[in-house]
């Protein structure tokens, strides 16, 4: 039986130790069926000490994705750590530091409503539900998204796993699970299958070099229809709010299970969903499937997604900032005027104003890479330190302070998926002038979400979109063109584009705009400051 130290978290990708990032928290898993005591009700934690303590290890199936490598970690913090995640050999962004700690207690099995009627029958955009604040209507739970009472086969993809917490929420008596999970070789592949329940298989996605199996999606069979869910949460319980400290966005839809399969017919969002389960490596018989279902409320939405690798020709135009270009282009809502760009993320890169120009040309719908074939004509190591104009005027990035992480609701333990280096600011090049403090409307609370938000100042919102999904920012997410034209890519990532009004009811916006300026004395939380 694991132990709760290994079966905690689930770490994906490998990393030098000059990249390795050494520090982590200790989250209590508060029960979601059963709220604490009175006492706590009425004093959340507000930092790691006032955290109850871990209890006995959890007797749910292990399903062998802890069984990924771990290096030693500092020694001062040993009594902290609950587990690591190895990053990749790369210096362009550090995503989803991954440090948790194991469950409070068990977690009583909840038992949900049957419900036939499709939800979510045009798509819909919430805010995971977290301990401790009010439901409004706009947020939902684990729980409500799997719906395990009707769940007939469930394929997950995710970063980062808790096996006991995951189990608890699928009946796998009656459920069949496909987990597109990573592994370091062979070896350790085998030794996952061997400890998986019988209904449990995986899937390992090639990674062609050291990235990350980053993405988050969830196709979710019923009798009568099917669920996709595109979330920017990995899953382990913080994520999906059981701890009150880290709120995260969610993209569900719900299509009709069509009379025949002859009556099935393509949009681009089917097109590119299938292509990226058939890169993954997903059994084809399963991806055939999905031609059961009617994609129609699809046909105004996009699929994106990034994968590891130098993609060139047809292959670059539907990757990272490319595919992304693309997407925004085949909705019709290319541009060559201005708009305004609000990106959000847990995770920061080793930026740079020529990768933000390449993110600043495809959120236009321009597939051209024009920014980087610029870079490249000029002399190595000829980075801009000023910012275009039309960057500093249009263009923001939000990110936690380290003073808004330390005042969370979580305190500083809360900050582990919360990722920038110091040096990577503090680079000449580094675009400081467009980053904003990131605080929540929800007081207190962290960001784990990952939004581009785009506008045209000069339209009224016209033409707008939003993307929900996986990808930070970082080259390793959206990729860089290389001096041989080949988009290198590192991650596995996987989001939707929505476009204003698509889906007859509002975005919920989880931050507070416009967003406060970093002053003089602001600095960003940094992935090695505590």
């Amino acid at each position: 039986m694991a132990t709760p130290e290994n079966t905690a978290s689930r770490p994906v990708g490998e990393m030098t130790d000059d990249e390795a990032l050494e520090y982590a928290i200790a989250l209590s898993m508060q029960d979601e069926e059963h709220p604490p005591s009175q006492q706590q009700q009425q004093q959340p934690p507000l930092n790691q000490d006032e955290l109850p303590k871990p209890a006995e290890p959890s007797t749910s199936q292990n399903l062998g994705l802890a069984q990924l490598d771990r290096r030693a970690m500092e020694q001062e913090r040993l009594k902290r750590l609950a587990s690591k995640r190895p990053r990749p050999a790369a210096d362009d962004d550090q995503d989803d530091v991954v440090e948790i700690s194991p469950p409070a207690k068990k977690r009583a099995i909840s038992r949900e409503p049957k419900i036939t009627a499709l939800q979510f029958p045009r798509g819909v955009v919430k805010k995971t539900w977290a301990y401790g604040y009010p439901r409004l209507g706009d947020d939902i739970k684990i729980e409500e998204v799997l719906q395990k009472d009707r769940l007939e086969l469930a394929l997950l993809s995710s970063f980062q796993w808790d096996d006991a917490w995951l189990m608890s929420k699928i009946d796998t008596g009656k459920t069949k699970l496909v987990l597109l999970a990573y592994a370091q070789n062979e070896a350790q592949q085998q030794d996952m299958r061997e400890n998986a329940p019988p209904r449990v298989r995986f899937c390992f996605p090639p990674m062609k070099g050291s990235g990350s199996m980053h993405s988050k999606l969830q196709l979710l069979k019923y009798s009568d229809s099917l669920r996709i869910v595109i979330p920017s949460g990995n899953l382990v319980p913080y994520d999906w709010g059981e701890t009150g400290v880290m709120e995260n966005m969610v993209f569900l839809i719900d299509l009709p299970r069509l009379s025949s399969a002859n009556t099935y017919e393509e949009t681009k969002f089917s097109q590119s969903l299938a292509r990226f389960l058939q890169e993954a490596g997903v059994d084809v018989k399963m991806i055939d499937s999905v031609r059961n279902y009617d994609f129609s409320e699809t046909k105004n939405l996009g699929f994106v997604y990034t994968i590891p690798g130098g993609h060139a020709g047809e292959q670059q135009r539907e990757n990272g900032s490319c595919g992304l270009g693309e997407c925004v282009k085949s909705l019709g809502l290319a541009t060559t005027s201005p708009i305004q760009i609000n990106i959000v993320a847990s995770s920061l890169g080793s930026l740079n104003y020529d990768f933000l120009e390449a993110m600043y040309g495809a959120c236009q719908g321009d597939t051209s890479l024009q920014a980087d074939k610029t870079r490249l004509s000029r002399k190595t190591g000829m980075k801009p330190t000023e910012p275009p104009d039309h960057l500093q005027k249009h263009m923001l990035i939000r990110f936690p302070t380290m003073q808004t992480v330390s005042r969370s609701r979580g305190g500083k333990g809360a900050g582990g998926t919360i990722c920038l280096q110091s040096k990577w600011w503090n680079s000449a090049t580094f675009p400081k002038s467009l980053v904003r403090d990131c605080v929540s409307t929800r007081t207190g609370m962290l960001m784990h979400n990952k939004l581009i938000i785009v506008t045209r100042p000069d339209e009224a919102g016209v033409g707008g979109w939003t993307y929900v999904g996986s990808a930070n920012l970082s080259e390793s997410a959206w990729g860089l063109l290389s001096k041989n034209s080949k988009l290198n890519c590192r991650n596995w990532e996987c989001g939707v584009v929505i476009p204003d009004g698509t889906l007859g009811s509002s975005i919920p916006i989880p931050l507070q705009l416009p967003g406060r300026p970093y002053e003089a004395t602001d600095e960003p939380w940094f992935s090695r400051q505590w």
